[in-house]
């Protein structure tokens, strides 16, 4: 009987911080055994809980001089053992944080008398890691969108359109279709192909709407088609070959000059 009644006052002599440091030597040896398990490294957890490496370290090694206030300890078990797919309130709630007894169902009862000055210290320590990991993330993000953009090709200019240019009413040509085109069957509609010898500022009216306006490189073949009439402006007709209803390509006129050619569809009777 005198050696049982020792052995309990042996227990009850043993100090907090001595049970804090048991209770977190077996908690982190489980933690560590689950991760392994798993196949986790620390710097995967460290992204499942926003956790600092030296922080989870210390809690798998049991060290409880490089962790926080015993309140906080236990908020980084329980993120630790959620992040391991374990029930975080429960596992957590076996630590000891004050001298009464820990209400394994986690910390919502713990009375706001505990909190001291340098527990707000922590966390406000603990915050601050959280804010730097989550703008890192955020920095990273915007420099990785932004290198995708620079990658990215660059869309293809539109052609550059110039003003309308002003001639005098007589240089305008009208060419009919019934002379140039024999036999051609009543009802058919009109088309014209361009093909660029040389870059040239071009509109196209079909149907009085205009279809385009714009420079052409060189090279570039174009064909329009109305039910009525089509008129062709240029500014370079000599840099310009036309075709009415695929015949014959010609040039519309000298290099360098302004020329507008209209065809009409031939009236029907």
């Amino acid at each position: 009987m005198k050696w049982l009644r020792k052995k309990n006052n042996h227990q009850a002599s043993l100090s907090l911080e001595e049970q804090r440091a048991e209770k977190l030597g077996e908690l982190g040896a489980q933690l560590w055994a689950l991760r392994q398990e798993q196949g986790l490294s620390l710097e995967q957890v460290v992204v499942l809980t926003r956790i600092p490496r030296r922080l989870l370290q210390a809690i798998e090694e049991g060290n409880l001089n490089d962790l926080p206030e015993p309140i906080y300890i236990q908020g980084l078990i329980r993120q630790f053992a959620e992040a391991l797919g374990l029930n975080g309130v429960e596992f957590s709630g076996t630590f000891p944080i004050s001298s009464a007894r820990v209400n394994p169902q986690g910390m919502g009862n713990t009375p706001l008398s505990q909190l001291r000055p340098s527990h707000l210290y922590f966390l406000y320590i603990f915050l601050i890691l959280c804010s730097v990991n989550g703008l890192s993330q955020l920095l990273n993000n915007a420099v990785l969108q932004a290198s995708n953009s620079q990658n990215q090709p660059y869309p293809k200019q539109k052609s550059i359109v110039k003003p309308e240019l002003t001639q005098p009413k007589e240089s305008l040509k009208v060419q009919p279709v019934s002379d140039t085109l024999k036999g051609r069957q009543q009802g058919q509609i009109v088309q014209i192909g361009v093909t660029l010898k040389a870059s040239s500022w071009i509109r196209v009216i079909a149907d009085g709407k205009t279809e385009f306006e714009g420079t052409l490189p060189e090279g570039t073949h174009r064909i329009w088609k109305a039910q009525e009439q089509l008129t062709v402006k240029t500014d370079n007709a000599g840099g310009v070959l036309m075709s009415v209803n695929q015949e014959k390509a010609k040039e519309m006129g000298e290099p360098g000059k302004e020329e507008e050619v209209r065809i009409a569809a031939k009236p029907k009777f």
